[in-house]
């Protein structure tokens, strides 16, 4: 990328700041004109500008301990963003900008491109999409995530070797650690990653992976970040994420991983990782998914036993033996973890072959509308959620997703945030002993701190038996 050297840095009374220009490169500089007015229109829409204003402050502040979404903008209150035309394409002007994200008043080259992602992907979305107006159906929602996916290239068609990491952001240094040991068994065996894009579980297995990769000499590493507005701003992106997506909003963030991964593996979470759990399960548990290989494992250090017999009785509660059929649990041994996602990529690599389904993008898993369909975690919409036996599986799991994406949404979106300030804590409803095993879940993530990097956590529901 073409960097300005017009550059100005002042101190304020905070935090010192810069402000200059750079020229992006690779998709953006390749715009016509009117594509270029076009996204100078849309970033300078004040809905758009202003998501455009926290998704790059995000990018600029990446390493940072909060994950309250509000934290950045009150350091940086004076911080701006705007986008230029320019016949060579597009200039992009950063005012009093975190200097945090600069090198002797020169922008870092790995943060000057995540940023030029959250431009690409915030533009793409905005012109090309129409997110919200035209996307009524399964398959045009499945078309969006692949063209917002390709568009951002990361869609890769050699062998498939792409494992997805979920996790929490706010885990222990030993739970740490160990994600770094399977990132590097992982990597040693060619594997590339892909996670959340934040710090804790999601920052270890790339760890990881960088120097097995580098060992095996493996020069085409692809460190794969997804993410979503609400959640960028409380999860920036880790410094080795070296491909960023920010997809329009939670469901099509996580189609995204699910159509992408050739295997996931889970490590110990909060309420978001338990929500992308309940994701994958409720879609596998489908007719139409019953014979794809898709292989999934939950792993964590010795002491993360606990965690993970938790989560197991949790589901087999609530979604019976059929959905703890289709994962493993796999203690202390970052080894064995790797060798059975080998072991299972080759299956899908197989049926990929005899289904003539493409590598990089899983056409064959049928996605039901109901996990697409975005949710808004209002009062009345959680207080809604069908929480019963008796129901389809699928179903169920559908609806536990959405309980937990609104708590997700109470802890770290600045929206929800603002919803339980204003009208107190989400209130959740359902049977008896599916409220018990939820809310001893939930006691049980904030016990173990799995809700914030730091303070105190003050509950976003309440548990209605």
């Amino acid at each position: 990328m073409n960097k300005s050297n017009d550059t100005h840095t002042q101190s304020s009374t905070t935090l010192p700041t810069v402000s200059t220009h750079i020229y992006p490169r690779g998709g953006l500089d390749v715009l016509s004109r009117e594509e270029v007015a076009r996204l100078r229109d849309a970033s300078a829409d004040g809905g758009m500008h202003e998501l455009l204003r926290r998704c790059a402050l995000a990018v600029l502040t990446s390493g940072s301990a909060s994950d309250d979404p509000r934290a950045a903008q009150e350091l940086y209150p004076d911080f701006d963003i705007q986008v230029r035309q320019q016949d060579r394409g597009v200039r992009i002007e950063l005012c009093n900008a975190p200097a945090m994200a600069f090198v002797d008043g020169q922008i870092i080259t790995g943060v000057a491109e995540l940023l030029f992602a959250v431009v690409r992907d915030l533009a793409y979305t905005a012109i090309d999409l129409n997110i919200g107006t035209c996307l009524e159906t399964s398959a045009s929602i499945t078309d969006a995530v692949f063209r917002l996916l390709r568009n951002a290239r990361v869609l890769h068609p050699g062998d498939p070797n792409l494992v997805v990491c979920w996790g929490g952001h706010s885990i222990g240094r030993e739970e740490y650690e160990y994600t770094k040991h399977v990132g590097y068994q992982l990597g040693l065996r060619g594997m590339d990653i892909c996670t959340g894009c934040g710090p804790g579980a999601m920052k270890g297995p790339m760890k990881g992976a960088t120097i097995a990769h580098a060992k095996q000499r493996h020069r085409r590493s692809r460190y794969i970040g997804i993410t979503e507005p609400g959640i960028i701003a409380a999860e920036s992106p880790n410094p080795i994420v070296n491909h960023l997506v920010i997809m329009p909003d939670i469901e099509k963030r996580l189609e995204a991983f699910v159509r992408m991964a050739h295997g996931i593996i889970v490590f110990p979470g909060g309420v978001g990782t338990a929500e992308e759990i309940l994701y994958l399960l409720g879609i596998l548990l489908r007719e139409e998914n019953e014979g794809l290989h898709f292989p999934l494992i939950l792993t964590g250090p010795t002491g993360a036993a606990p965690y993970f017999e938790q989560i197991d009785r949790f589901i087999r509660l609530t979604l019976g033996e059929a959905a703890a059929a289709r994962y493993e649990i796999i203690v202390a041994d970052p080894e064995q973890v790797a060798k059975r996602m080998t072991a299972g990529i080759r299956k899908v690599k197989e049926q990929r072959i005899a289904q003539q389904d493409s590598f990089f993008f899983n056409w064959k898993l049928h996605v039901p509308l109901p996990f697409q369909q975005p949710f808004v975690p209002s009062h009345e919409a959680m207080a809604a959620l069908d929480l019963h036996h008796g129901r389809k599986p699928y179903e169920l799991a559908a609806d536990l997703r959405r309980a937990f994406s609104g708590i997700v949404a109470g802890n770290v979106k600045e929206e929800g945030m603002r919803r339980i300030e204003a009208h107190g804590p989400f209130e959740i409803h359902g049977d008896a002993d599916i409220m018990q095993a939820l809310d001893g879940l939930l006691q049980a993530f904030v016990q173990q701190r799995r809700m914030k990097i730091a303070g105190d956590y003050r509950p976003c529901y309440r548990v209605v038996r």
